[in-house]
């Protein structure tokens, strides 16, 4: 049965082709919305497409395909949100780059091509996206940041401080956008057993069965999560449920954070 949670809105999702942006795709349609996906990987928006198209044949769905760094391409995919369904209400920024570099081993070019996608590709997208946002008259942007901007650890700092700044961001939209009727939050995720996990845990030759072995020390609850329960936080995030939240980090981490 179809929710009714978002009816009536639409949502731009950048990194839509897989994980927890596909996932929030399926929900966000579920409850109502219409949806454009944004991605690099024409054929993981094709995939998704089909899939949410397979699930409701009415599902009011557009696909991009496009580099978040690349401005242009922002302001086209939110011109084709107002072309194909008249407005946007929800930009969710989730497209990401990953680095395993050492901090004293990281090169400028890494860092730049960290920031280019982590924190230009969300500021992009959320400078294309607000004229139809401040229109929406109620609207909100959702930034899926990390529990580890928030903690430590060792071999993904360039990750790690991308998405801190981020929150940093996140903080400063809220304050700038709240006159216009926009809320500004960003979630931070634990581990979450997407398809990239999956298929590089395949490609070193583990299977699915080992990897869901190997993060219970890094949750309270001694588990991965799913997409979808990233995904349902978004949604709550999203939607006019959480109508007097803005400028909050809402951890989604298991209880990582605390430990």
């Amino acid at each position: 049965m179809q929710g009714s949670r978002l009816r009536d809105k639409v949502a731009l999702i950048t990194g839509g082709g897989g994980g927890i942006g596909a996932s929030t795709a399926r929900v966000f349609c579920d409850e109502g919305a219409a949806v454009v996906l944004v991605d690099a990987n024409p054929q993981a928006l094709a995939n998704i497409a089909d899939d949410l198209l397979g699930r409701d044949a009415a599902a009011r769905v557009q696909t991009y395909v496009a580099d978040v760094a690349n401005a242009e391409q922002a302001s086209a995919a939110v011109e084709l949100a107002q072309r194909a369904f008249g407005r946007l209400d929800v930009l969710v920024n989730n497209a990401a780059m990953r680095n395993y570099s050492a901090l004293a081993d990281a090169t400028p070019e890494e860092w730049q091509s960290m920031v280019s996608v982590n924190m230009v590709g969300t500021a992009n997208y959320c400078r294309a996206a607000l004229p139809l946002l401040r229109a929406a008259g109620s609207a909100s942007i959702v930034n899926v940041s990390s529990c580890y901007a928030v903690t430590g650890r060792k071999g993904m700092g360039l990750y790690d401080a991308t998405k801190a700044g981020m929150l940093a961001m996140t903080r400063t939209l809220a304050f700038e956008e709240a006159v216009h009727g926009v809320r500004a939050n960003a979630i931070c995720p634990g581990s979450t057993l997407t398809d990239f996990h999956v298929n590089r845990a395949q490609a070193a030759g583990k299977s699915v069965e080992v990897l869901k072995t190997q993060r219970q020390d890094t949750s309270l609850l001694e588990r991965w999560a799913s997409p979808e329960e990233v995904s349902w936080p978004i949604l709550w995030l999203a939607s006019d449920e959480a109508s007097f939240i803005t400028g909050t980090t809402l951890m989604v981490d298991g209880g990582l954070s605390i430990m």
